[in-house]
């Protein structure tokens, strides 16, 4: 995949994004153009305070793909999708990462770590290019450089199956 095209694809399709979130009430949480196969996706993530569902996927999509129509900035064919980020978010811009500041994360390193490729903590800080955390069972906060990781994500292990 060209990165330099899918990157400037993206932040057309953010700008474009952006107006219809804030008039829906929405968050645009972040915008992927990514080839799977032969097939070019263009997945478009949306938040809100409480969580998306399917009537604000809906809201946002129908008005969006008309928009998508008119103004073609992308060439080629595609699937176009909406969803929420889920439990497990990605946090990969600065506003996510402050946002989540006292959240549990799970990291995943690029190489091992302290012979951990994966490690669960709570994110302390952000200051660009760093995220604080401060791994469970550790008494002291660490720095990590985002550069070392793989994916940094909200933790979504606990308690989803304690019933």
């Amino acid at each position: 995949m060209n990165n330099k095209k899918s990157g400037s694809t993206v932040h057309r399709i953010a700008e474009l994004a952006k107006p219809l979130c804030n008039e829906l009430g929405l968050e645009l949480w972040d915008v992927k153009f990514e080839k799977e196969g032969t097939t070019w996706y263009l997945r478009v993530f949306i938040d809100k305070d409480g969580g998306v569902n399917i009537d604000d996927c809906e809201s946002f999509s129908r008005p969006f793909n008309k928009l998508l129509d008119e103004v073609d900035p992308i060439s080629q064919s595609y699937v176009f999708e909406v969803s929420g980020p889920g439990l497990g978010r990605r946090l990969r811009k600065p506003e996510h990462f402050e946002r989540f500041i006292g959240e549990k994360v799970r990291i995943r390193f690029i190489r091992a770590r302290n012979g951990e490729k994966e490690a669960v903590g709570t994110l302390v800080g952000y200051s660009k290019p760093n995220i604080t955390v401060r791994f469970d069972g550790s008494e002291n906060d660490e720095i990590i450089l985002l550069s070392e990781c793989a994916y940094v994500k909200l933790n979504d292990d606990e308690d989803l199956f304690d019933i």
